[in-house]
């Protein structure tokens, strides 16, 4: 095992780089089969599977035996599995419960052994369709290299002619580690804590849902009051690079899941999904409905054939004397940049796993023209994803994703592409709307596609008479309040604070007699803007739809032209957004009608799906002088109905003729 020291002088043990010297050294990867056990070690690992079923029942290093909780059944310690059901029917696992959406652990009946040498051993349990049970092929593989401190674990699942329809909710691999030894969480430089224990959770009071629970009696004092809710660990795809637990023992160990690359995981990069949480529980998901609602799920019907390669994802085990935590934490960030620096790895054998001599690149440089403003797209969001509509990729369920960040000048590059025919989409930080490039993009392997500069022209009528926010996606510019002290969760009291439990209940208490004003010019929308147009708490679990006002002036009104008002949704979750202006009593001139389901109030998100809305205004609504618009989110009948806006804008109209040919343009999306 190799070690390495400290700055502080302790020495703690990681894995060993894979050069020709120090691999001399290492010992090499055995494996071993004992009846129905199957065994791969390389000096500084072992683990031990169930055979044919392929479970990971033990993960032995540093001294530690297991470090997978030993009270759990060997089907419950480390496992891939779905969430699934069958369309029309009652039908979710091969238990036929009737209970929807149960999750059904995918157990293999073959065992293949892909290569075994003494650099690498990669196996396979197989399990292939048999007219009964869960309707896809499942082929997941774990690999172990020589001086590597883990090993990596992927799955191809495959749809062939013949099998029946299915939706699938969710597909994930998960870890349950020691509850007696791991009891610190890390999820990134600011988010990790002691955490409670799952007896803890058993022992709680429990709140508005199941997930929910504020401690009691917990076996450390120190979190008696606290709420523990899993969602408040989640994390963005494209944040969820590593997290997982550090033991308390003598010898503290590091239990983490690296992810070197979101390409097959659903939703695209702000696709949020759970984490590490209470159990110790340690989860690479690839595919949820999470924030974003079963439209994310994947469904097949009428005989669709479809494979999809998901991961690998490594599994990363380090060490230190004296309980450094930051130590081990900082170690598990270095190594997670030297995976992301080696993908698309060049080990793992199945074919369907495509090598870097096997894709493609694309790059470019995106501008943007607003208005009469042209700039470039600094630091924008630019990937290919399967073809659809400008946005669509946050909706995407099926198919591969491959994202980068533009340069401060707008140039891009996206390296490792699978082949493939894709649409470019784009969004920029500070500018409204999602970007598509009108071509497909058809990539072949070994190919570098150049793009010429690409424009983007988001949506306007006008200039700007008014706006409320940051046409940012997300919802944390505006005002977050403070939780009751006795739902508090102490990680979030200094930062993050829209993770905290029950903020929902808080509008009511901040807004007592009247719901939100806001005035243009007087009112600032980091301390008068609440969050989340939520209902309004009337007690005794009553709840009442809520009507925001935003009053502004108007000098002179072309009445004879229209207004604008762009409204940037970042949640939707079973609300319904309705516009009227000047008269809160009549008909609206807009509605959104019922939208959303990403429950993001709920699970402590700032933000779910986008949805972006350009209502047109007549100027003959509208009155020199003071002027009302009142935003209504009209469904009112539970607590997590609502709407978070991402930001708003009033335009008046351009008066020269190209610009009144765009504006035609624009008013016809």
């Amino acid at each position: 095992m190799a070690s390495g020291k400290a700055d502080d002088g302790f020495f703690f043990h990681l894995g060993i780089s894979e050069t020709s010297q120090e691999l001399s050294h290492a010992s090499r990867v055995h494996l071993q089969l004992h009846g129905h056990q199957v065994v791969m070690s390389n000096g500084l690992v072992t683990v031990t599977f169930s055979n044919p079923a392929g479970m990971v029942t033990g993960i032995q290093y540093d001294g530690m035996k297991n470090v997978l909780e030993t009270a759990n059944k060997e089907d419950n310690r480390g496992y891939w599995d779905v969430y699934w059901d069958r369309p029309f029917t009652n039908i979710t696992n091969d238990k036929q419960s009737s209970d929807s959406r149960h999750a059904f652990k995918l157990p293999g009946t073959k065992l293949e052994v892909i290569v075994q040498n003494d650099n690498q051993v990669e196996i396979a349990f197989v399990t292939l369709w048999n007219g009964a049970g869960f309707p896809l092929n499942v082929d997941k593989r774990y690999i172990m290299l020589r001086g590597s401190s883990g090993f990596y674990s992927y799955a191809i699942f495959e749809r062939s002619k013949g099998m029946p329809e299915v939706n699938i909710y969710q597909a994930r691999i998960a870890f349950k580690l020691q509850e007696n030894k791991f009891h610190y969480m890390a999820i990134s430089d600011k988010r990790q804590r002691v955490m409670p224990t799952a007896k803890d959770r058993r022992n709680a009071q429990p709140l508005d849902y199941p997930e929910a629970v504020r401690f009691s009696r917990p076996g450390n004092p120190s979190l008696k009051g606290e709420v523990d809710d899993k969602y408040q660990y989640s994390c963005d795809n494209k944040d969820n690079q590593v997290h997982g637990w550090i033991s308390d023992n003598p010898r503290s160990v590091g239990f983490w899941i690296i992810t070197p690359s979101n390409e097959f995981q659903t939703g695209g990069p702000l696709k949020q999904d759970l984490t590490s949480h209470v159990g110790p529980t340690v989860l690479s998901m690839f595919v949820s409905t999470h924030y974003a609602g079963k439209n994310l799920g994947m469904k097949f019907r009428n005989g669709e054939r479809w494979k999809k390669v998901f991961g690998p994802v490594f599994v990363y085990l380090n060490s230190a004397s004296n309980n450094h935590r930051s130590s081990l934490w900082h170690d598990a960030k270095s190594q997670m940049a030297k995976e992301t620096a080696s993908w698309p790895y060049k080990f793992p054998q199945s074919p369907d796993f495509l090598h870097a001599n096997q894709r493609g690149s694309v790059s470019g440089r995106l501008l943007v023209r607003d208005g009469r403003n042209f700039m470039s797209a600094a630091s924008a969001s630019v990937g290919l994803a399967p073809p659809g509509n400008a946005g669509s990729w946050q909706s995407e369920n099926k198919g591969y994703q491959f994202w980068t960040q533009a340069d401060r000048k707008g140039n891009f590059m996206i390296k490792g592409i699978r082949p493939g025919l894709y649409n470019l989409f784009a969004w920029v930080p500070g500018v409204i709307g999602d970007y598509k490039y009108g071509p497909s993009v058809k990539v072949a392997s070994g190919s570098n596609i150049r793009l010429s500069n690409l424009v983007y022209e988001p949506p306007r009528t006008g200039p700007t008479l008014w706006e409320i926010g940051t046409p940012d996606r997300v919802a944390a510019e505006f005002f977050v309040p403070d939780p009751k002290p006795a739902l508090e969760n102490h990680l979030y009291d200094r930062f993050d604070k829209f993770r905290q439990y029950g903020l929902w209940n808080r509008y009511a208490e901040i807004y007592p007699r009247q719901d939100l004003v806001y005035t243009v010019g007087v009112s600032n929308y980091s301390r008068d803007w609440f969050f989340a147009h939520v209902t309004r708490h009337e007690g005794d679990g009553k709840y009442t739809a809520a009507t925001w006002k935003v009053l502004f002036e108007i000098k002179a009104v072309n009445r004879a032209g229209n207004y604008t008002l762009r409204v940037a949704l970042a949640s939707a979750n079973e609300a319904e957004l309705q516009v009227r202006v000047n008269d809160e009593s009549g008909p609206p001139i807009f509605s959104t009608g019922l939208i959303g389901k990403d429950n993001a109030i709920a699970r402590h998100g700032i933000h779910g799906l986008y949805w972006l809305y350009g209502i047109v205004i007549p100027g003959f609504q509208l009155y020199e002088g003071r002027n009302t618009i009142f935003l209504t989110q009209s469904r009112g009948s539970g607590p997590f109905k609502g709407l978070m806006y991402d930001y708003i804008r009033l335009e008046t109209t351009w008066v020269d003729t190209r610009q009144y040919r765009l504006r035609k343009q624009y008013n016809t999306h």
